[in-house]
């Protein structure tokens, strides 16, 4: 599956717990909307997946990938150390200017 080089990044720095390498997949001013809450900006955004990493070590396995209305979507099989592991989520992503500018994650 041929991905867009940023998704490329992005899960290659949570394959490796990078959490740095991962928040600069984004742009500066950023959003991330997951369980409920929005994290906003790099700094956020890279305390958000440390966080993640070091709580549940989170891995993903990508299922899918389609484009609708411009905007990416990853369906991605989450495995981890968290009850109800794995669960399948969709991440919506809007990328501009080769960074990611917003992303979603739901069901």
């Amino acid at each position: 599956m041929k991905l867009p080089i940023i998704l490329q990044e992005f899960l290659k720095a949570q394959e490796f717990f990078d959490s740095i390498a991962f928040a600069n997949c984004f742009s500066e001013h950023a959003s991330v909307f997951d369980e409920g809450k929005i994290y906003t900006g790099k700094e956020e955004i890279k305390q958000w997946n440390e966080k993640s990493n070091n709580e549940y070590q989170t891995l993903f396995e990508v299922m899918d990938f389609s484009v609708k209305d411009n905007m990416k979507i990853l369906k991605i099989n989450i495995s981890g150390s968290f009850e109800g592991s794995p669960v399948v989520l969709n991440f919506h992503f809007r990328i501009e200017n080769n960074l990611i500018n917003t992303l979603a994650i739901a069901e």
